[in-house]
């Protein structure tokens, strides 16, 4: 058996996630190999396609997003239409794969109608909606996936004919015709999955992402924060993602006011906040608390001594599937406090691990960070059911498996 891993690029929270699976296959004896458009790693075993369909393929991108931008599509938003010539079919297929895993690829990666030239069983690890919608890769409010899209709130488009229709429809034809298994992390975007109506009748498994647990794991949190220059003396906050303050689908927004209230009161005066995946801006915004902008932190070494340098770990996502950073944060031995949304509640039990605060309600997400905070001996129990928690199912082991079986099952 050898898997084909297909992505768009490493450097992205699907693209760790797809890495961490592929190089526990391995470990595990399982011929996989990865391609994707932008490496990032001297993995031997991730390939890339030959040099000018990359290049053509970084054309494409470019003319694609200026067209959907016209069209009133926020600068934040993802929204990918794969209408491209894929150009990158023989470099697939001389890889000559028995199953061919597809993770995140979106951006032109592979034109929607190739999907059917594999003739091998597809297993599509779900990142975020895009399999299921017209464009989009997060719907917001819009359930308009569960028919047929059309009149797209994130085009701005008053039109049922509209661009999202059309890319439903070239779908709706595709998926008919491969032979394809969906994966999701979560049991939220499962669920997502068979409410639409182009994957209600496919197969649907639920299998987590896993992470390296001798990795991430507790340490001690003084030795950490030596480590790294943060004061021994204060309670951290710890919040990061990629383009953690810019991206609005990560919360920020709703976090700040969450700090600012936090700020005022007197049993909390000995807050600091930590942000990674943000450089500190030229003008930064008063959260209440003195900031510590640690910029980008791709390391997973780096990583896990910031997480067990922290207090809580707060992920105020409006939308999310089941991020890195709160199984990571949580196999460190750090309290998650987030709202009540997408896949978080199965990763955080509330007030046994972390805090679930409804959802986007600011009172809530800050009552949580301090109750997180403010009882010691309630504080390390939480820290405790955190890594047990990650131990009994979130193991790349546990993952690596259920995905092996997976796949033996359907080249039987």
């Amino acid at each position: 058996m050898k898997v084909l891993q297909l992505l768009m690029h490493e450097n992205s929270g699907a693209g760790r996630a797809a890495i961490r699976l592929h190089n526990q296959l391995r470990k595990d004896s399982l011929d996989s190999v990865v391609m994707v458009l932008q490496k990032s790693s001297d993995i031997s075993s991730v390939l890339v396609p030959n040099k000018w369909s990359k290049l053509c393929k970084q054309i494409q991108l470019l003319i694609i997003n200026k067209f959907i931008s016209q069209l009133g599509l926020k600068k934040d938003d993802t929204f990918s239409i794969n209408f491209t010539p894929s150009l990158i079919i023989k470099d697939i297929k001389k890889t000559n794969p028995s199953l061919i895993n597809l993770h995140w690829i979106g951006w032109e990666f592979l034109q929607i109608e190739d999907l059917k030239s594999f003739d091998v069983p597809l297993v599509w690890t779900l990142h975020d909606m895009w399999a299921f919608t017209g464009g989009c890769h997060y719907s917001g409010e819009c359930n308009l996936y569960t028919k047929s899209c059309g009149t797209c709130p994130q085009l701005h488009s008053n039109n049922d004919w509209d661009l999202s229709r059309w890319v439903w429809q070239r779908k709706k034809k595709a998926w008919k015709e491969i032979n394809l298994t969906i994966v999701t992390p979560s049991k939220w975007l499962a669920e997502c999955a068979s409410k639409s109506t182009l994957c209600k009748d496919l197969r649907i498994e639920v299998i987590p992402n896993g992470l390296d647990t001798q990795i991430y794991k507790p340490v001690d949190r003084k030795q950490a924060r030596k480590l790294l220059g943060l004061p021994l003396d204060k309670q951290i906050i710890l919040f990061g993602a990629i383009s953690a303050t810019s991206a609005p689908r990560k919360g920020f927004q709703l976090l700040k006011p969450a700090l600012q209230k936090l700020s005022q009161d007197p049993n909390l005066d000995r807050i600091e906040l930590v942000i990674f995946g943000s450089s500190q801006p030229s003008n930064p915004p008063n959260l209440g608390f003195k900031v510590n902008y640690l910029g980008q932190l791709n390391d997973d070494i780096a990583l896990a001594l910031v997480y067990a340098a922290a207090d809580v770990f707060v992920a105020p996502s409006l939308e999310d599937n089941l991020p890195n950073t709160v199984i990571e944060a949580l196999a460190c031995g750090t309290p998650c406090v987030s709202f009540k949304i997408g896949g978080m509640s199965d990763m955080i039990e509330h007030k046994q691990n972390g805090y679930l605060a409804q959802p986007f309600d600011i009172s809530d997400l800050a009552d949580g960070i301090a109750w997180v905070l403010t009882d010691g001996e309630r504080h390390q129990k939480l820290g405790d059911r955190a890594r047990e928690k990650v131990e009994q199912e979130f193991t790349l082991e546990l993952q690596a498996n259920r995905y092996a079986m997976l796949y033996q099952e359907l080249l039987s």
